[in-house]
């Protein structure tokens, strides 16, 4: 990790409450953006909007739910 850089919280780590509130939050973007039906770029779109609110995401994590 470099200077500036902070430590990104685990999915798995956060509770359920929390998990469903970003996912609602995250209904805007996916409102706001073109359509796909690939599954990697709706991970990549996901984990980059994750990541810019202090959360990480994997696949692990979604063959969790």
């Amino acid at each position: 990790m470099t200077d500036g850089e902070k430590e990104l919280t685990p999915w798995a780590a956060l509770d359920k409450e929390t998990q469903t509130r970003l996912r609602l939050d995250y209904q805007a973007e996916l409102d706001a953006n073109p359509r796909t039906c690939s599954l990697d770029e709706k991970m990549a779109r996901f984990t980059e909007w994750l990541a810019g609110r202090g959360v990480s995401f994997t696949m692990d994590d979604l063959r969790r739910r």
